[in-house]
């Protein structure tokens, strides 16, 4: 891919909060600020790779228990019942629910694993300095950030389930510690894509290496 020159290295910054752009000064000072807004300004998220590392790991180290342990818990006069987010999927399956089992699977399921993977390999390739597929990187990066809204669904369903179906003493369904799990998985991967600053993907194009500290 052909060599450019970036932004930051030809001394302009953009302010995250209301996009104004300003030029760094010659004496550049330890802490900028933004001349509208008054935000801080960096040239790159700081530890931007270190905080979306540790996210991520985090996040992968609760995975395993997020679809282990029961999401929800059902009794009736007859019976009593834990659900896994995929026994959820299967028993929707099985009564004919195919969208919405699909649904649920897609939301609780490949979403989260789906963010893990691609913010762990982009974030590898950051720190190998990967010089090819620029663009296709970056748009991968903003599609997982758009689709990420979607791995709540699964928490606000049982939420919704809980308030709902309070029948008692017929009927009662009660969160499980793998909502806790699930939702801590959800949030942590938020918090990696927010961390994670998709401009190092093209430093590795610039013509020059700047600070981006």
């Amino acid at each position: 891919m052909k060599a450019f020159d970036s932004a930051a290295n030809a001394g302009f910054l953009r302010c995250p909060t209301c996009a104004l752009v300003s030029r760094v000064p010659e004496s550049r000072e330890r802490d900028l600020r933004c001349g509208r807004c008054g935000h801080p300004l960096h040239v790159r998220k700081p530890r931007s790779i270190e905080r979306t590392s540790a996210l991520l790991v985090a996040a992968c180290v609760l995975y395993p228990a997020a679809n282990l342990l029961p999401i929800v818990h059902m009794r009736t006069v007859t019976s009593e019942a834990d659900n896994t987010i995929m026994s959820g999927v299967v028993a929707l399956a099985d009564s004919g629910s195919w969208p919405l089992a699909a649904l649920v699977f897609f939301a609780s399921i490949f979403v989260p694993l789906l963010k893990l993977a691609v913010l762990g390999w982009l974030t590898l390739s950051i720190r190998l300095h990967w010089r090819w597929k620029l663009r296709e990187r970056a748009a991968l990066y903003r599609f997982v950030e758009f689709i990420g809204r979607w791995s709540m669904l699964d928490v606000f369903v049982d939420t919704f389930t809980v308030a709902l179906v309070q029948l008692q003493p017929l009927m009662s369904v009660k969160p499980g510690p793998g909502v806790v799990f699930f939702a801590a998985v959800v949030v942590l991967t938020m918090l990696a894509a927010m961390s994670f600053d998709p401009r190092l993907i093209w430093d590795a194009g610039s013509t020059r290496e700047g600070n981006h500290g």
